[in-house]
């Protein structure tokens, strides 16, 4: 039976930045799709109704969630629905699962963050304390230190310009790795797509090559 692989973009983006890696997961094996949502103007609660709809359409077979940023949240808070879902692990691409210093800094703007993290808010703030959901996690962050966060000057240690290192370690885990890649390159990198296709099929990253 193929497995099917569903691939989440993060905030401000749309379904053609995962072309590259959707490609590269096809070569694969997998058969790929993307689901496309308005990270900004929609509500939590219709996204992940969708995104719920789109997993179940795809039963018996495996599904797999791969989420950048905040794809990587919404598949974790969509695992965790009371809705019978088909097998299938998660990795989340430079996901603060602890919650974004970043969004942290750009809601204190005030009003104007509404505009900028939308109904997600909330979730990009806070992430999770630990993970103790069905699925098996892995995550792959990045440290090139390129991006909005680095110039605002709100990120500590390692990080991708956007998101900390630390930001997306999370008790739970099954495994976590850090590759050489900013925020929006890990959509790009070869190194990303190949340790996604090891964790898809063993629950582990290769750390040999991490």
């Amino acid at each position: 039976m193929q497995q099917h692989i569903l691939l989440l973009h993060g905030l401000w983006m749309r379904g053609f930045a995962l072309g590259m890696l959707h490609r590269r997961l096809i070569a694969a094996g997998y058969r790929v799709h993307r689901f496309d949502y308005m990270s900004v103007a929609a509500s939590q609660e219709r996204i992940l109704a969708q995104l719920l709809a789109r997993i179940v359409a795809y039963a018996p077979a495996p599904v797999h969630l791969v989420g950048h940023s905040l794809g990587g949240l919404l598949a974790l808070r969509a695992c965790l629905s009371e809705v019978t879902l088909p097998p299938g692990r998660v990795v989340c691409l430079g996901s603060p699962l602890k919650g974004s210093a970043a969004a942290r800094a750009f809601a204190a703007w005030g009003h104007g963050s509404e505009a900028l993290l939308g109904h997600n808010r909330a979730l990009l703030e806070q992430g999770f304390e630990r993970w103790d959901g069905p699925r098996e996690v892995g995550v792959i962050a990045g440290r090139m230190p390129l991006g909005l966060g680095a110039m605002l000057g709100h990120l500590a240690g390692e990080h991708d310009g956007t998101v900390a290192v630390a930001e997306t370690e999370l008790p739970g885990l099954a495994d976590h790795c850090v590759v050489e890649a900013n925020h929006t390159g890990l959509l790009f990198s070869q190194e990303v797509a190949q340790q996604v296709d090891v964790f898809l099929q063993h629950g582990h990253f290769d750390q040999g090559h991490a």
